[in-house]
């Protein structure tokens, strides 16, 4: 047995946050025990915190789902790992390739920080399969981005919309999703355009690669004047909402709608007429399967990609954190162990 720190709530809301200490088991057959270095933060964590989300907590409950770290013991039957290896979570434990599991009437949504615990811990105790190999060209900080925002990005445009190079792609923010697809996208080829309402942050969305910035404000008529109508192949719809209605507007012909976000709510509207005229494949992102997790560390590694880390807190600091996310930060959130 591992004594533990980790970040614990008994009830939901972010005020019943507090620091304990708990047991943690040596590894079973097929599992790993894992030292946390990094927690990376989603704006999930935070709705996960204030509502539950709908999702059946078991308290104590742990938040969050994305970390790096080292394997400390593999119990017996492992055979991916060994004490020492680097690894990272996988947002969705369980699902390896293919389609996700759940049904019609039960979708799939068995993730860390959820229905099962989070990784706000010292050390995890979980099965091999819950953890892929962290990219060899990334510090712990950079590599704890990629399970969820790094791969919702990839899986997107990648693994979904097929990118290919001299595509136009519109990511919408500069968050931790948004500027990892700027980053994706220019790998490939592509040519990148990000909206933002911060001119400030436009200007360092264009110093990590991409090609158009400009506000929110008329966001579309400033498209059709960038790509003489032609529009976008491939759109990060992250603010969800009424703004859907606009991502069908600058949409091009056949194009991709990546539906990710839930920024201005949870129900999306807008006009059928561009729906059924330009007939764009409209795809609902739900993070991604561990395969497409393994393609990007090796992508990743191949190409260079450097996460954007906003501002790394100190363990204890969880709740400051977590007041910077609520602001919107300029890519992603860390907390070092």
């Amino acid at each position: 047995m591992t004594k533990a720190r980790q970040w614990t709530i008994d009830g939901i809301g972010p005020k019943n946050l507090k620091i304990s200490e708990a047991r943690t088991e040596d590894p079973g057959h097929n599992q790993v025990l894992v030292r946390t270095e990094v927690v990376s933060l989603n704006y999930r964590d935070k709705l996960v915190l204030e509502t539950g989300m709908g999702l059946p907590l078991q308290f104590p409950f742990v938040p969050a789902s994305d970390m790096a770290g080292i394997v400390e013991a593999v119990g017996p039957g492992v055979t991916r790992f060994k004490p020492g290896d680097r690894v990272i979570s996988t947002f969705s434990p369980g699902w390896i390739d293919g389609k996700n599991f759940g049904d019609a009437r039960n979708p799939p949504y068995r993730t860390l920080g959820g229905i099962y615990p989070g990784v706000l811990s010292d050390y995890l105790t979980f099965s091999e399969d819950w953890f892929a190999k962290a990219p060899d060209t990334l510090d712990a900080a950079e590599a704890s981005t990629l399970p969820c925002a790094g791969l919702t990005a990839w899986f997107a445009l990648v693994e979904r919309g097929k990118l290919k190079a001299g595509q136009k792609v519109l990511i919408q923010g500069t968050g931790g999703v948004a500027l990892f697809g700027v980053q994706i996208a220019k790998a490939h080829g592509a040519e990148v355009f990000v909206t933002s309402g911060s001119t400030d942050k436009l200007e360092r969305a264009r110093a990590i690669g991409a090609d158009h910035g400009f506000g929110r404000e008329n966001w579309v008529e400033t498209l059709y004047g960038l790509t003489n109508d032609y529009g976008a192949d491939q759109i990060l719809e992250i603010a969800g909402g009424a703004n859907f209605g606009e991502a069908l507007k600058a949409v091009a012909v056949g194009g991709h709608i990546h539906v990710i976000g839930v920024l201005e709510g949870f129900e999306i509207s807008g006009p059928v007429a561009p729906l059924l005229l330009k007939s764009p494949t409209v795809q609902g992102i739900s993070v991604g399967h561990r395969r497409a997790l393994e393609d990007l560390v090796r992508a990743v590694d191949m190409s260079g990609i450097k996460p954007v880390i906003d501002k790394a807190y100190a363990f204890e600091d969880l709740p400051e954190a977590l007041a910077h996310l609520d602001r919107g930060p300029f890519g992603k959130i860390v907390i070092t162990f």
